[in-house]
């Protein structure tokens, strides 16, 4: 049985219908607006089967795990880092994958210029093909966060901008991507932090990182603190950080599970360097964020 939501950790933010058709009603919001969006952390049995599709265009993000999507009786894989764009009406059904659930993060969208970026993306040389590979998750994963954040914030008429520019920025950008075709080797100091990103468990030497950028040791860790603003191991250390904010919110996993996780043998270690870059002990943090999500009345 595929379940809707309710997934520990998750997201959740509906606009309410009779809001929808207000915003449609107005010159901006009536191009581009985000009426549903969420994120779903390890989404087990995770899925929806829309016969007569959705009327909105669905946007769904894959960031861990995997899925499934069938669309004109085809059935499309998703893995991290791959997006999948269903147009207004189209018929479809996708699950989470039983053995690896996805994460995903998600949103509706409706409004003219959505149904014509929904066409730019899943429109290629004649064929239609509703799932690709993101050139930049990262900044996808960020887009949709901000539209979900938007709506989090309030139902102001500000809150459904935001959330629009976000999903516009997004739905272009994806637009743009199926327009240049398959990703290209991009800048060799993007790959090393997308290496440093998929690696946060192992410890990774700077010279290592110079020959995958191809470069020298002095001029790869130059460019590195000139576009990070911040050595490889500070750099690293943030990433590992934000992971593990992420399973302290989203698991009940131990805060030595979550070291091990994210890289650290000794807990008592990960826990200092935890506390120093977010002010508070991981428990604690996990508390506040618990606090903050179910707040007493």
């Amino acid at each position: 049985m595929l379940i809707r939501d309710g997934f520990p950790g998750q997201r959740l933010r509906v606009l309410p219908r009779p809001r929808v058709a207000e915003a449609l009603s107005s010159p901006i919001t009536g191009r581009m607006l985000v009426t549903d969006a969420g994120h779903f952390p390890h989404a087990a049995a995770h899925g929806r089967d829309r016969p007569r599709g959705a009327e909105e265009v669905v946007v769904i993000l894959c960031t861990g795990g995997a899925g499934h999507l069938e669309v004109r009786g085809e059935e499309h894989p998703m893995s991290p880092g791959e997006v999948a764009v269903i147009p207004r009406g189209e018929p479809h059904r996708y699950r989470a994958d039983p053995r690896d659930p996805w994460t995903i993060w998600w949103m509706h969208v409706t409004g003219a210029d959505a149904d014509d970026l929904a066409t730019a993306i899943t429109q290629a040389a004649g064929d239609f093909i509703p799932v690709m590979q993101v050139h930049d998750p990262y900044a996808a994963k960020a887009a949709l966060e901000h539209a979900l954040v938007s709506l989090e914030r309030d139902e102001t008429v500000a809150s459904l901008f935001a959330a629009a520019g976000a999903a516009w920025g997004l739905l272009a950008q994806l637009a743009a991507d199926r327009a240049r075709g398959a990703k290209e080797t991009g800048d060799p100091i993007l790959a090393a932090q997308d290496y440093l990103r998929e690696h946060l468990e192992t410890t990774t030497s700077v010279a290592e990182l110079a020959t995958i950028a191809g470069l020298s040791i002095s001029h790869f860790s130059a460019r590195f603190r000139l576009a990070s603003g911040m050595g490889v191991v500070e750099y690293h250390k943030r990433l590992r950080s934000a992971r593990a904010r992420e399973l302290l919110i989203t698991t009940e996993a131990t805060v030595a599970d979550i070291a091990r996780a994210v890289g650290y043998d000794d807990p008592f270690y990960f826990s200092r360097q935890f506390r120093a870059i977010n002010g508070t002990s991981p428990s604690s943090y996990r508390l506040a964020a618990r606090d903050r999500a179910h707040p007493q009345p």
